[in-house]
C-alpha cells in the first residue's frame, strides 16, 4: 500500500453545502446553531493559516506575514481567500481598536435565505482563529452586516475581545457599531 502524497487538510466545499448546513442546524438547534458553526470555523483556522503561510511566499516573495507592508494586507488576504473560494475582501481600520473585513461576494452568505440575523458564522470563527494567529494575539470577530440580510456586503469586525464586547452591548442597545469604535 502506498502513502498518499496529497495534502488533504484543506478541502473544497461548495457554498450550497454551507447554506444547507446552516439551514439544517438552524432548524434543528435554533440559536445554538450559530455557536456550533463558529466553533467549526475556529477549528479550521489553524489549517487555513498554515495554508496561508505556505501560499504567502509564492504570492508575495515574503516568508513571514510580519514582513508584509501593512498597506498590502488587504490585497494579500483578498487574493488568498478568493483563491480558496470564499470571495474577495477588503481590510480597513475601523476606529482605533478594530479592523473591518468586508466582502460583496462572500461564499457563506445566502441572500435567498430568510435569516433574520447575520449568518456567516463559520467565517466569524475562521477569522477569529486566523486573524489571532496573524496578529499574535487573541481576537474576537463579529459579523455586523450580511448579504444574507439583503445588505450589500458582509462585514466582520475584528478586535480585542473587550472591544467586541462593547460593540455587542452597543448593538444590543440599538446603537451602531461605528459610534462605539470611533469613540
Amino acid at each position: 500500500m502506498t502513502t498518499p502524497t496529497t495534502n488533504h487538510e484543506i478541502v473544497a466545499l461548495g457554498s450550497g453545502a454551507l447554506h444547507a448546513l446552516r439551514r439544517a442546524l438552524s432548524r434543528d438547534l435554533g440559536d445554538r446553531a450559530a455557536v456550533c458553526l463558529q466553533e467549526a470555523g475556529f477549528a479550521a483556522g489553524e489549517q487555513v493559516y498554515q495554508r496561508f503561510l505556505a501560499w504567502l511566499p509564492e504570492y508575495t516573495s515574503v516568508d513571514d506575514p510580519a514582513e508584509l507592508d501593512s498597506s498590502m494586507l488587504g490585497e494579500v488576504l483578498s487574493a488568498f481567500f478568493e483563491e480558496l473560494g470564499w470571495g474577495r475582501l477588503t481590510v480597513e481600520k475601523c476606529g482605533e481598536n478594530a479592523i473591518a473585513i468586508t466582502s460583496t461576494d462572500w461564499a457563506e452568505a445566502d441572500p435567498s435565505s430568510e435569516a433574520t440575523s447575520p449568518s456567516c458564522h463559520i467565517a466569524s470563527g475562521l477569522f477569529a482563529d486566523f486573524m489571532g494567529r496573524l496578529s499574535g494575539t487573541p481576537v474576537a470577530v463579529m459579523e455586523v452586516e450580511c448579504r444574507t440580510l439583503q445588505q450589500p456586503h458582509c462585514r466582520f469586525l475584528v478586535g480585542a475581545p473587550e472591544t467586541m464586547d462593547s460593540v455587542y452591548e452597543a448593538l444590543a442597545a440599538g446603537n451602531d457599531y461605528e459610534s462605539v469604535l470611533s469613540g
